[in-house]
């Protein structure tokens, strides 16, 4: 595959923020759009001018027509091409590569994947790769690639600590480019999937909200200021810090009561286990619960109850406008809502707003659609801008449909 036979155009900035207005806030009419951004009309017009010719944003070519000119000439709003290129995202598991083809507004249009022959990062890349050639035979727009995985990532290009696949220093943004031809960025996939909520999700348009994701692990973003925010715990698994029960369970480090060892699905599990000596699913755990079976029932309640303790805290100390629940594990939600509900009001001023608390059931291919979302923002806000610490060293610019 040979990226470089296409025809490259640069964004300026005042082309990347008005694709920006449209891609997030869109459709959009000319007048709204100017005064979003605080633009003359002629500003507007030299600025929308190659986001048309290069295929990127298009008049829309139904609904109401508005008079916005002094002539009163009817104007259509403006609104991105979705169609117009594609974007291959992945989510590297233990043993698999899972792979999806986004729009670029993120909307999945193929899925595939590929179990991994070994954890070693040319085993990985070499599946990335051959993922990446079947997406770009099927779909000839794709022109950038983003990877979510469990772990930490330098500069949206190295990976720094991958404990699951016992990596440090990997510079998997490069090798991924190398084998494909195409760019490449990879990140956290919490990140990444707090990014996709942000820019098309349940976070679109709000000031502040936050992710809490449900999994063989916990994850935790939060958005302020409509940034996401960035810290040095990115990727590193704080949950087992988060102590919300001093009696609970003890998790696999020997911290007792973690939110860790009440709500992770392995733990879950873990407990049933212990005492039952049966390897149930996660499922079938809570199918248990819900007919009343003594110990999946009270595995399932003390889950609700950390539950609701951790979003109250969430809610007391973020305030966010939004708490979203995302992962595997979000069926917890669907089972034991009343306990949940219970303790998050015990955990709150009995006047405080209510807790606007929304659940997304994700699977590994909602985690690889983040990583599509990574690529679709070096390539509208340009590598240098698309995320805090983003890549530095790429020059991005925005391909013409082949």
């Amino acid at each position: 595959m040979d990226a470089e036979t296409d025809t490259w155009e640069p964004l300026s900035a005042g082309e990347r923020a008005v694709a920006l207005e449209v891609l997030t806030r869109g459709p959009l009419s000319r007048s709204e759009l100017a005064r979003r951004l605080d633009l003359s009309a002629g500003s507007l017009t030299r600025l929308t001018k190659p986001l048309i010719e290069t295929g990127l944003l298009v008049e829309a070519p139904e609904g109401p027509a508005r008079a916005e000119s002094r002539q009163g000439r009817p104007s259509r709003p403006l609104d991105i091409v979705a169609e117009s290129r594609a974007f291959a995202g992945f989510k590297i598991t233990e043993d698999t590569v899972y792979g999806v083809v986004t729009t670029l507004k993120s909307d999945i249009v193929a899925c595939r994947d590929i179990p991994l022959a070994s954890r070693e990062p040319g085993d990985v890349v070499a599946a990335i790769g051959e993922l990446t050639d079947a997406f770009a035979d099927a779909f000839p727009s794709l022109c950038g690639i983003g990877i979510g995985l469990g772990g930490r990532a330098q500069d949206r290009a190295v990976v720094d600590e991958s404990a699951f696949l016992g990596w440090r220093d990997v510079p998997l943004a490069r090798l991924v480019r190398e084998r494909t031809g195409l760019p490449a960025v990879v990140d956290n996939d919490v990140s990444a999937l707090v990014e996709a909520e942000r820019w098309f999700g349940a976070g679109r348009g709000l000031d502040r909200f936050a992710v809490l994701t449900i999994c063989a692990g916990l994850g935790y973003g939060l958005v302020s200021g409509g940034r996401r925010v960035e810290t040095a715990e990115d990727g590193l698994g704080v949950g087992r810090f988060w102590i919300v029960d001093p009696s609970g369970p003890l998790s696999a480090d020997g911290r007792r009561g973690s939110a860790v060892a009440l709500l992770t699905i392995p733990s879950i599990r873990s407990q049933v286990r212990a005492a039952t000596g049966e390897d149930a699913t996660y499922e079938e755990i809570l199918a248990r619960a819900v007919e009343g079976e003594p110990l999946p029932a009270r595995v399932v309640a003390e889950a609700a109850r950390a539950l609701g303790t951790l979003v109250a805290q969430i809610a007391n100390f973020a305030m966010p406008q939004k708490i979203l629940l995302a992962g595997e594990g979000v069926g917890l939600v669907d089972v034991a809502a009343p306990a949940i509900e219970e303790a998050i009001r015990a955990n709150r001023h009995p006047r405080a707003d209510p807790v606007n608390l929304e659940t997304k059931v994700s699977d590994f291919h909602d985690w690889a659609r983040g990583g599509a979302v990574l690529a679709i923002q070096v390539l509208v806000l340009g590598a240098a801008e698309s995320g805090p610490g983003g890549p530095q060293h790429q020059e991005t610019r925005v391909p013409s449909p082949r």
